[in-house]
């Protein structure tokens, strides 16, 4: 599936992905390939996926993500230096 992670000052990454795991604000969750249509806030946390590289992680202080057609687009409020 295809990832981005934007935030207002930049695109953080884009590429495919296997397998992403979101700080939501009712707790944690992952999205695999072919997961259903969601929308979901995002808490201060982290962004874990993986990739052919092997697992990248991404701090965020929020968001939302929008999961569609195996499509993942996180907007990110900033990102935590």
């Amino acid at each position: 599936m295809q990832l981005e992670i934007l935030t207002p000052e930049k695109k953080i990454f884009e590429g495919d992905v296997s397998i992403v795991t979101f700080p939501g604000v009712d707790g944690s969750f992952q999205v695999l390939d072919n997961h259903a249509p969601l929308i979901s806030l995002l808490q201060k946390g982290v962004v874990e996926f993986k990739n052919s590289a092997g697992s990248q992680r991404v701090d965020i202080s929020g968001g939302v993500v929008e999961v569609l057609k195996n499509k993942v687009i996180v907007l990110a409020t900033g990102t935590v230096a």
